[in-house]
């Protein structure tokens, strides 16, 4: 299933849900500028799970990097098509969590969740070398929070179906209901595999998702909509 819009309109401009978007395509556009450079910049500005479980984590100096890495690995991809992938999801369900919550409350949500899911990951996988980047766990929790809010809003999706592509509004309780699923079942499949190879973060998007429908419950206004 690939998402193209939802149903329910913005009333205001969702400014930090656009400054977001713009943070992340600048970033990697200096990704792109690094040439050789890039796998050091990747390593230092990344999640690395082992480097918080090793001897050298231990060093204090070293501390303040690492929780440094919690915000800063969330503005690093992996690739142009992870960059799209995420900012088109950012860019359907975000405004409408940013317009109930308000600015600054939904960049509370956005970048607490990112933490959140980075953690998860490293908790679960604690021995990968492997640098962890993305907004794919900020975003799992924008996810979270329009669930709560808006589970009976229509999400658009493309469908393929054999050789046909079909356009369906479905439910969004549905539409992220299956994605969840899809991310905790991949992630039991991935527990025990080989820690260094890559791939797609599973538990720090079934972190995320859980972190932004809690900090959604915490954050989120009295008004209605």
């Amino acid at each position: 299933m690939f998402p193209l819009r939802d149903t329910i309109p913005s009333r205001r401009v969702a400014w930090v849900t656009r400054g977001l978007l713009v943070a992340n395509v600048a970033a990697f556009a200096l990704e792109l500028r690094q040439g050789a450079r890039l796998e050091s910049v990747v390593h230092r500005f990344g999640v690395v799970p082992n480097s918080w479980m090793v001897s050298s984590a231990s060093d204090f100096f070293d501390w303040p990097r690492l929780f440094l890495t919690l915000l800063t690995s969330q503005f690093l991809h992996g690739g142009f098509l992870h960059l799209a992938a995420n900012m088109l999801y950012l860019w359907i369900f975000a405004d409408n969590v940013e317009d109930r919550l308000g600015h600054a409350r939904f960049l509370w949500l956005y970048l607490g969740s990112g933490v959140a899911a980075a953690v998860s990951q490293i908790l679960v996988v604690p021995g990968s070398a492997v640098p962890m980047v993305g907004a794919s766990g900020a975003i799992a929790g924008v996810l979270g929070a329009y669930l709560l809010m808006f589970p009976a809003a229509r999400i658009i999706t493309l469908v393929p179906l054999g050789p046909f592509l079909q356009t369906y509004e479905i439910p969004a309780a549905i539409f992220l209901g299956i994605w969840f699923l899809i991310q905790w079942v991949q992630g039991l499949t991935s527990i025990g595999q080989v820690a260094d190879v890559g791939g797609v973060a599973f538990w720090a998007h079934v972190g995320g998702f859980v972190s932004g429908m809690v900090l959604s419950a915490i954050l989120r206004t009295r008004r209605r909509w």
